[in-house]
């Protein structure tokens, strides 16, 4: 299997060529990763005899993989022309990122929703597509249905929740961005992504 024929399992298949090109261009090494609860994607930049690395988590729906690869890469173009003397995702970060978002519009790859939800998050992209839930609610229409989970924005208030590790947790008010929660095997508040997926207490 060549490497376009394998990125087009992750990929919308007409962005799976041009993401080959830039691997090549930029002679980065490109893994697609496990699963990691904490990130979506990775960028390291060249250090002693090695090379640009980006990973990209394996279980992301195929926009959300290209968003995410894009991300990475704009922190790859930034790297190249600023070294370590900007902002991770200062302006100069988001400049590229809008830069090379650029060939996947004009193939009109995304859905209509997809794509406004997108633009609008170009306007003034974050650290992490999953930080906007906008873009984020978007994106996860397109994951393939887990009918054992449910995201915690769904939860009543007080209601009891679970995680894959078997903490319990009790969903309490909104501040901001995040739900406070109490983990009931603690005591302890922890403050959730209104989009984290979880199990209510009598799937598990």
């Amino acid at each position: 299997m060549d490497r376009i024929e394998l990125l087009s399992h992750y990929l919308p298949v007409q962005a799976a060529p041009i993401i080959s090109k830039w691997i090549d261009y930029f002679q980065c090494e490109f893994t697609i990763s496990k699963a990691r609860e904490t990130k979506l994607g990775d960028y390291r930049h060249p250090f002693k005899h090695q090379g640009h690395k980006i990973s990209v988590n394996n279980n992301l729906n195929r926009y959300a993989f290209l968003v995410t690869t894009v991300h990475e890469f704009a922190h790859l173009l930034t790297w190249n022309e600023h070294k370590n003397k900007v902002k991770p995702h200062g302006i100069e970060w988001k400049s590229n990122f809008k830069r090379m978002m650029a060939p996947f519009y004009d193939l009109n790859i995304f859905p209509d929703d997809l794509h406004r939800s997108i633009t609008a998050y170009l306007n003034n992209p974050g650290a992490s597509s999953c930080t906007d839930l906008q873009l984020a609610r978007s994106l996860k229409k397109y994951d393939l249905v887990n009918n054992n989970t449910i995201t915690v924005e769904r939860i009543k208030e007080g209601q009891v929740f679970q995680l894959k590790d078997g903490r319990k947790f009790e969903k309490g008010q909104k501040i901001r961005k995040r739900i406070k929660c109490l983990c009931l095997d603690n005591q302890k508040l922890y403050l959730f992504n209104p989009l984290a997926e979880v199990f209510l207490e009598t799937e598990i």
